[in-house]
């Protein structure tokens, strides 16, 4: 995902949409990189921080897809590790859309209070 952030950063996009990093490293060149650059990517954060990183240091806007519906704590954690990694945030739409008005309104409070760090 580091990878593909920052060829989107490189071909001028100033907004970039990627899927959240995995700790798997396909390629085993790769992943000697990883390991004698001691990039950590042992947690989501980390991993977001470093696809932040990777595109120009931060000074793109980069937004992470939200995937299929899943449990609101897996969500709420998603959210909180895009938060702490320096992410600008994700797509949630079906997490939020598929249910009850009422019950949308307190998940998308929920996410907005863990982005500005008013719900840890």
């Amino acid at each position: 995902m580091a990878y593909a952030a920052q060829i989107a950063a490189q071909l001028g996009a100033h907004v970039i949409k990627v899927k959240l990093p995995t700790a798997h490293l396909e390629q085993a060149a790769a992943k000697k990189v990883y390991e004698s650059a001691k990039i950590p990517i042992s947690t989501l954060a980390e991993r977001v921080k470093h696809v932040v990183q990777s595109s120009f240091d931060g000074r793109r806007i980069v937004i992470f897809s939200g995937g299929a519906k899943s449990e609101d704590a897996n969500v709420f954690e998603e959210a909180r590790a895009i938060r702490d990694g320096g992410g600008f945030g994700s797509i949630i739409g079906r997490n939020s859309f598929q249910r009850p008005k009422t019950e949308a309104m307190k998940f998308l409070h929920t996410i907005m209070g863990i982005y500005s760090s008013e719900i840890q």
